[in-house]
Parts: C-alpha cells; sequence; structure tokens
C-alpha cells in the first residue's frame, strides 16, 4: 500500500522550532518566519546543545548578517511566488520595499553569497511552484500563467522547458500517465 502526503515545508519547521524551544525552556519570541528573539540570557553550552537538536531537523541558526539578509531575501521571493493573489509589482520594487535596502545592493548580496541572481532562484521558484500547481491543484497552464503572474502561457512554458527540459504539457500527461498507473495497483 501506498499513500502520497503534501508537506507545508513552513509550518513544518515553524512546528519543530516551536517545539525545540519549548524544550529549551527559555522565554522567546516568535519575530517572523525563522526569526526568534531571545528575552532572556542562555547558557552557551544550552545553546549548543539547542544548535545540535535542530540540525537533526536540517534546520541551521545563522549569525552572520549577509547570511541574515540573504534569506530574508529568498523568504521575501517566496512569499511572492506564493501568494495567492499574483503580487502586480516587479521584483525589485517588491524586495526593496520588504527589506528596505536598494535592489542594486539586494542583487549584489545575493550574487555574491549564492553564486546565483535572484532573477533565476525567481524563476527556479516559480517553476517549482508551477509543477506543485499542476500536480496538487490540477490548474490549467493559463490559471499556472495567470497564478504565477507570467505575461502569457508561451511565456511560463519557455521558462519551464529551460528549467526542467520538458514543457509543462509534456509534464501534464507525465503526472497523468503515473497517476493512471498507481490507481491501477
Amino acid at each position: 500500500m501506498k499513500i502520497f502526503t503534501k508537506f507545508d515545508y513552513n509550518a513544518v519547521c515553524k512546528k519543530v522550532l516551536e517545539e525545540k524551544l519549548d524544550q529549551l525552556g527559555a522565554k522567546y519570541r516568535v519575530v517572523a518566519f525563522g526569526e526568534v528573539e531571545f528575552l532572556e540570557k542562555i547558557p552557551a553550552e544550552k545553546m549548543k546543545e539547542f544548535r545540535a537538536e535542530l540540525e537533526e531537523y536540517g534546520i541551521t541558526i545563522i549569525e552572520n548578517q549577509k547570511t541574515v539578509l540573504i534569506e530574508k531575501i529568498k523568504e521575501a521571493i517566496l512569499e511572492m511566488v506564493h501568494s495567492e493573489e499574483p503580487i502586480n509589482v516587479k521584483a525589485s520594487v517588491y524586495l526593496t520595499d520588504k527589506l528596505n535596502h536598494s535592489y542594486g545592493y539586494l542583487s549584489n548580496l545575493f550574487s555574491e553569497v549564492t553564486f546565483s541572481s535572484i532573477e533565476n532562484y525567481i524563476m527556479m521558484q516559480k517553476i517549482e511552484h508551477a509543477k506543485n500547481l499542476i500536480i496538487k491543484d490540477n490548474l490549467t497552464l493559463t490559471e499556472v500563467a495567470y497564478r504565477l503572474n507570467y505575461s502569457s502561457v508561451a511565456h511560463l512554458s519557455t521558462q519551464f522547458k529551460n528549467i526542467t527540459g520538458i514543457t509543462p504539457s509534456q509534464f501534464q500527461r507525465i503526472i497523468t500517465k503515473r497517476r493512471e498507473i498507481a490507481n491501477k495497483k
């Protein structure tokens, strides 16, 4: 017997983080996703144990300010891409407003640290989200293009093929075929 699951990675990470913080027994408040403020001093040994427990779940504590800003850029991009309603401003304007830094600075920092451009990261995230919308929500390509703020289905298809090597239509056919095979078992 097989089962298929769907994950909300943000919810899973938040739950694990809150459970581990509660086990730590320290007073804290969650400032934003992935950002926690301790309201009291944590002994170094306790913090070391806490860090090790989080790392078992693939959660890393970031201490470098540049890395923190990169994570905030990624978080803002994910928020923008996964928004229920399309965000009708350029990514550069969205990130500048959200993070209170010039886009030039954000772009240069992102490239310096990740060896990739913000534009490329956005494109990768949009295509991953498009695949999920096709698989889980069974949306048409027109609906996916609208949801992800593409100017046309052709633009979505071009980027999809550049990233995955196949067109969204081919991807849909593969998913349909896999469902048919799974239902026969």
